[in-house]
């Protein structure tokens, strides 16, 4: 513990009121749990409330391995199949056919970008897309729309309730994106995109016979591995007060508040809190401990062994971004994991300063919670940070 904790210690100290306010950090060797530390204040500002191992982060995209490890166990038990299409769960994707390819929308900017030269005057039949490809990320479809707009108004803050009903909000945003022109075509081409898992977390929903994904990813991840239920979507509305809620970025142009309590993903809020790309809250602990089930999914999730090897085996791969099944890989160079992890680490990070790595051989899980978007979402350090802190633990570990 000492050891491991010594050395994560010198990396976040470094980075600790600059790159982020609050930090925590859960590490699994072995089974065993080496280090669960955390730093920093909940309030930058005032210094009241000091960052615990209890304070819950927005795990931002580390939602998405929620959403596609609850779509697996529905593969497991031969509800769907991976390469069936979309529109065989979600017909009304297939409503509006074929569709043009376009430029698609910055997520900082909200700028419209070019179509890509290779696509264009292209159009594509969206019949052809399958929950493969919103897995692997090679749909086609745009990175990012501002879904949030077609969802309705901004929801008021996390303390006062919302009058405009999370199934209306959604059920907008769902024909908002079952209309959006593509990108690209689903030929094999990574491109990262919420939109797809905003779909797939949908066809979840309906599989496993809810109009609401909540209910979903609870039953079929979160009573698999935890006594009670450490991760919330909406943490206030379930009882978690927003003194244990590491805040993100102010906001000044849509919601004008500093984030507090409510995820910070835009398109998530706007469609109430929940979707299949963000929305979950969790501590270290409880995203460390997701991933140490994801080291034995036959026995912790139900998947078969030939389908635990599919999730892990590289489904696609462009410039640096390799993917399985939900999953991404670790990057050969320049990874945020670092240089020491091995080659067969997988995991996913998060755009508020969340990540998730696991090393198989090594039999290593080190989850790493920060706010890293406090400062405002272009500030610097986290890549740095991230790749330091996880060969500094690795290191520290005795591999």
């Amino acid at each position: 513990m000492s050891a491991v904790f010594d050395a994560a210690d010198n990396v976040v100290k470094q980075h600790l009121g600059d790159t982020f306010p609050a930090c925590s950090i859960c590490v699994v060797h072995r089974h065993r749990y080496v280090m669960h530390a955390a730093w920093g204040w909940v309030d930058p500002e005032t210094q009241k409330i000091k960052a615990t191992t209890e304070t819950y982060f927005d795990l931002a995209s580390l939602t998405k391995l929620f959403t596609s490890m609850a779509f697996l166990t529905l593969v497991s038990q031969g509800a769907v199949g991976l390469d069936d299409p979309l529109v065989k769960v979600v017909p009304e994707f297939g409503a509006l056919a074929p569709r043009p390819v376009e430029g698609g929308q910055d997520p900082h900017t909200k700028a419209r970008q070019p179509v890509e030269p290779a696509y264009a005057g292209q159009r594509v039949d969206p019949s052809r897309v399958t929950f493969r490809h919103l897995l692997t990320h090679t749909s086609g479809l745009a990175p990012w729309r501002d879904v949030f707009n077609a969802a309705g108004a901004a929801p008021l803050p996390p303390t006062e309730e919302d009058p405009m009903p999370r199934s209306l909000r959604w059920a907008r945003a769902l024909e908002a994106i079952c209309g959006y022109p593509f990108v690209g075509q689903p030929d094999g081409v990574v491109r990262y995109s919420d939109l797809g898992i905003m779909l797939l977390g949908e066809a979840v929903a309906r599989l496993h016979g809810e109009d609401d994904l909540v209910p979903a990813v609870q039953e079929r991840v979160l009573r698999r591995i935890y006594p009670r239920r450490p991760l919330y979507y909406n943490p206030m509305q379930n009882g978690i007060p927003r003194e244990q809620i590491a805040p993100t970025e102010n906001d000044p142009t849509w919601r004008k508040r500093r984030v507090w309590g409510e995820v910070h993903d835009e398109n998530a809020c706007g469609v109430g809190g929940v979707a299949g790309h963000a929305g979950l809250f969790g501590t270290a602990q409880s995203v460390a401990d997701f991933g140490e089930h994801c080291l034995d999914m036959p026995r912790s999730f139900g998947l078969s062994a030939a389908l635990r090897d599919e999730v892990l085996t590289l489904q696609a791969e462009s410039d640096d971004q390799r993917r399985g099944l939900g999953f991404a890989f670790k990057a050969p160079e320049e990874s945020s994991a670092g240089d020491l992890m091995g080659s067969r680490t997988f995991g996913h990070t998060g755009f508020t300063g969340t990540s998730l790595w696991i090393d198989p051989d090594a039999r290593l899980v080190i989850a790493c919670m920060t706010n890293s978007v406090y400062p405002g979402r272009e500030y610097p350090g986290t890549f740095e940070f991230r790749r330091a802190v996880h060969d500094a633990i690795f290191a520290a570990c005795d591999n």
